[in-house]
């Protein structure tokens, strides 16, 4: 068994970024074609293309704001003319926002940016592309959610209040489209190392580590992993679920 994605279209959103970039080439490594989004770094989502094409797999570059709904339809139109209409969504991107802050302190600003770009940027994916999915009667919703949603720790409002409401919209998409072959499914990586970090862990990583039951950070391919398995027909009977990739720091229960 070989996690085989040929012939498969993967638009995902976020692909400039560090663990975006990832996922992209994992998926591309697996047989697909890629359509790589980016919101301001057109270069490194140029780099990219570059990289899957020497692969040997197609690719193409698309620039969106994934707030907004006039950006989303317009880049599916140019993605279903120039790769065809995708087969899986993997919907990465995220508005990063620091600080981090209590409820009281918090600026609105945040919890407005956080909604957006968790649950309004997937429901406008999921108009844009699931359409065409049932049609084929065939498609693959995947969404980068976090641990954070179950850990729920001070500091994390904005970014938990959003991630959550995301894992509510798409349990119930995960419902709706399940009859036609579609399934709906979560990624939430932990603390996550990726190539920028190279050789040296970031500031706190031990102290973090040393909780996980598996004693050690996650990283980037970890989650492509997880992602490429969601995406594939091996998990073709999986669907409506949060899968931790985090190395059991944390469990969902029954």
């Amino acid at each position: 068994m070989k996690i085989d994605l040929s012939k498969k279209i993967v638009m995902i959103t976020g692909a400039s970024g560090e663990l975006g970039r990832v996922i992209a080439k994992t998926c591309a490594a697996c047989g697909a074609d890629i359509g790589i989004h980016y919101h301001r770094n057109e270069g490194s989502a140029i780099r990219l293309m570059r990289d899957i094409h020497d692969l040997g797999r197609k690719a193409a570059v698309f620039q969106a704001d994934i707030t907004s709904v006039d950006a989303i339809n317009a880049m599916k139109d140019r993605v279903c003319a120039g790769l065809g209409a995708p087969d899986i969504i993997v919907n990465n991107a995220v508005i990063q926002y620091e600080p981090w802050a209590g409820v009281i302190e918090q600026d609105l600003a945040d919890y407005e940016s956080q909604f957006k770009s968790c649950v309004m940027h997937n429901v406008y994916m999921a108009k844009a592309f699931v359409p065409e999915m049932i049609k084929k009667r065939y498609g693959r919703v995947i969404s980068i959610n976090t641990e954070c949603s179950m850990q729920m720790l001070a500091g994390q409002s904005a970014y938990v209040a959003a991630k959550r409401g995301m894992d509510g919209l798409l349990r119930v998409l995960a419902r709706e489209v399940g009859q036609y072959n579609i399934t709906v499914n979560q990624v939430a990586p932990g603390w996550t190392l990726s190539e920028k970090h190279g050789d040296a862990l970031p500031e706190g990583a031990d102290n973090y580590a040393s909780a996980i039951p598996m004693r050690r950070m996650g990283k980037d391919q970890d989650i492509a992993n997880a992602v490429a398995f969601l995406a594939s027909d091996l998990a073709s009977f999986i669907t409506g679920t949060y899968i931790p990739v985090c190395g059991g720091n944390v469990m969902p229960c029954i």
